[in-house]
């Protein structure tokens, strides 16, 4: 990694963990964060960032307290306010301890129906209330193999991105749908060309290809 880019490791619990689990594993987590930095004498050098559901923010936001390590969202609906039924804002996120939301996640786009435009909507509330988008992009298996997974992220990222985004308030997952729950995962030649892609198409813009961040999600 070249000087300057900073890695984050996140993990996203999906729809997974009641309380008393969630919150002995984040305890767990945060004691190790800790220990680590002690041992280390200086801070650890990733990011750390849990996403789990949203039953948990406000206990886990505590338990996470001086442990250096990140409360995210997995998903925020657009608008800041509204008569979205089961739907949480950013702001909402913002306010219940979290600096970090998924956005585009394959499964959202998926199961949910949402396109680049979505995308990009929630992506721009991310910055409106002062969270990092982590925003997702990623290729079918059927589109890896007919060649397209080039192109398939360079549109999500063309219709994802709101303008004037860059590291300060977004993150690039690379996301390879493929990988997820097959048990095989992308080579690290796949990883380095597609990154070297992602920073390409970001180029024309000076602030992204200057400041952004392209990290890839792990195959769970």
């Amino acid at each position: 990694m070249k000087q300057g880019r900073r890695k984050l490791v996140a993990g996203n619990w999906k729809m997974n963990g009641l309380h008393a689990d969630g919150l002995a594993l984040a305890r767990e987590l945060a004691h190790r964060a800790v220990a680590a930095r002690r041992a280390a004498g200086e801070p650890i050098a990733c990011d750390l960032l849990i996403c789990p559901p949203p039953t948990l923010f406000f206990s886990l936001a505590d338990a996470l307290t001086e442990s250096g390590i990140f409360l995210g969202g997995q998903d925020c609906h657009q608008d800041a306010s509204g008569a979205h039924t089961g739907d949480l804002s950013a702001e909402m996120l913002k306010d219940a301890g979290c600096s970090h939301v998924i956005v585009g996640h394959s499964e959202r786009r998926s199961e949910h129906g949402e396109s680049d435009e979505i995308v990009r909507a929630k992506a721009a509330a991310a910055r409106r209330a002062g969270l990092v988008a982590v925003l997702c992009v990623g290729e079918s298996e059927a589109e890896r193999v007919d060649g397209q997974a080039l192109s398939v992220v360079a549109r999500q990222l063309a219709g994802s991105i709101p303008d004037g985004m860059g590291s300060v308030d977004l993150v690039i997952a690379y996301e390879p749908v493929w990988a997820i729950g097959t048990g095989r995962t992308a080579t690290v030649a796949d990883v380095a060309e597609m990154h070297a892609h992602i920073r390409q198409r970001l180029r024309p813009n000076r602030t992204m290809s200057l400041r952004s961040r392209c990290v890839t999600t792990s195959p769970a």
